[in-house]
């Protein structure tokens, strides 16, 4: 019997108070959440991938469901499976890392680094997060600079789409 790759399905999320949000999931769980005016992104992860995709918002509907609630302020923990097995060794382990960061809470790169066992890897743990392929649903919003202070975030408007989260979350910010 011949291998057969894991197709990814195709879904939207139209109308959140960040913009509209396309979502790709596998049947092991969510693979990757972008906004949708970074569709170029997102396609041409998926293409490195080398999986099937075909758009599918049925299968993407439970995952669309969870991140609305999210974005309405009234889910504080994600349900959803998610997909890792596309995620490369460093980055699966900080990903996973960033993704027990509980909800309203922030952590350093520092800290994320001496937690999964490399304490001077900060920045190898901020590229991680720079290339995050699940935004929100892996929290990669709750990671600030060691002065407290907000560093980098790609997603939707940069700094300011990390602040709103945040500041949807409750967390403290300096």
């Amino acid at each position: 019997m011949a291998f057969s790759p894991l197709k990814i399905f195709l879904g939207e999320l139209n109308g959140t108070p960040l913009g509209d949000l396309r979502i790709a999931a596998s049947d092991l769980g969510l693979v990757a959440v972008e906004w949708a005016d970074s569709q170029l992104l997102l396609d041409k992860y998926l293409l490195r991938l080398k999986r099937p995709v075909e758009p599918n918002q049925k299968k993407a509907q439970p995952y669309a469901k969870e991140l609305r609630a999210y974005l309405k302020g009234s889910l504080h923990n994600f349900t959803i499976p998610i997909d890792w097995s596309s995620l490369r060794p460093f980055q699966l382990k900080t990903l996973k890392a960033v993704y027990q960061i509980p909800y309203g809470e922030t952590r350093t790169y520092a800290e994320i680094a001496a937690q999964i066992g490399y304490p001077n890897a900060y920045r190898a743990v901020g590229r991680a997060n720079a290339t995050n392929p699940m935004p929100l649903v892996i929290p990669c919003h709750r990671v600030i600079g060691k002065d407290g202070k907000l560093h980098g975030y790609g997603g939707g408007d940069g700094l300011p789409t990390k602040e709103w989260l945040l500041k949807m979350e409750g967390a403290l910010i300096a």
